[in-house]
């Protein structure tokens, strides 16, 4: 298929996508936001959007939970049954902010390309949702079905780590629903002091290796080879795992 065919494809399935999401109550604004942020996605992870995201109109169910086909949602002037908020976190401080923010009503639907948290919150009955985290460097096989019987389902996953949730429903009962739920959070992006820590060591280490060729070949240039040489070297292991963990999470 041409990429002008493959363009062409993509451009519908989007304009599909959107106006169904919009049959489904929501909001023009919240429907521009989120096809814009799955393009964006789709574009970084290559593939067809009928590969990543299957068809049309499962797809758009399952970006508004609670539609189920009878009647589309109603929709109201800048209001949705359903809120979408996409943020990030280090690993220092994911855990804790996931329960925060599951207390909050945000269900964890997937992790992107970006690694970001993509949630959603029911606005008519917002539940409680708990989180954990595992590390699944050597695959997830059996993970699923031993965390199963405790109620965890999973939620998404990247490069090396693998989300649960479920919903506190299951130790809370009826306490488990919000009455009233926060407004969202303004910010996106919470990376702790401890991660700039470690980017300044990190960042500190390898502007002393470069130094050190340097004044040892008597040439700037040289240590700023050096140091060049050790980040393309850093990023092509780096690229193959992610690439490989794609390749292995999209398979059958």
């Amino acid at each position: 298929m041409s990429s002008t065919n493959t363009a062409g494809t993509a451009s519908a399935y989007w304009d599909d996508l959107g106006a169904r999401l919009r049959e489904l109550g929501l909001p023009a604004g919240h429907v521009r936001t989120t096809v814009a942020d799955l393009a964006a996605h789709l574009a970084e992870s290559g593939g067809t959007a009928e590969e990543e995201f299957g068809p049309v109109e499962e797809f758009a169910r399952e970006l508004v939970p609670g539609a189920m086909g009878e009647d589309p949602l109603p929709a109201a002037e800048g209001d949705s049954r359903v809120e979408v908020w996409r943020w990030t976190a280090d690993t220092f401080v994911d855990e804790e902010l996931l329960g925060r923010f599951g207390d909050e009503g945000w269900e964890v639907r997937r992790v992107d390309g970006l690694g970001r948290f993509v949630c959603h919150r029911d606005l008519d009955r917002p539940q409680r949702w708990e989180y954990r985290r595992e590390l699944v460097t050597r695959g997830r096989e059996g993970l699923d079905e031993r965390l199963a019987p405790e109620g965890w389902e999973a939620c998404g996953d990247w490069v090396i780590y693998a989300w649960f949730k479920r919903p506190r429903a299951a130790s809370l009962g009826p306490a488990a629903e919000l009455s009233t739920v926060p407004s969202a959070p303004s910010r996106r992006h919470f990376l702790s002091l401890r991660f700039y820590a470690l980017l300044g060591l990190l960042a500190t280490a390898l502007a002393a290796s470069g130094v050190t060729v340097a004044l040892r070949d008597g040439d700037a240039a040289s240590g700023l080879g050096y140091v060049t040489g050790l980040l393309a070297g850093a990023a092509v292991p780096v690229a193959g795992f992610l690439a490989w963990r794609r390749w292995r999470n999209r398979r059958p």
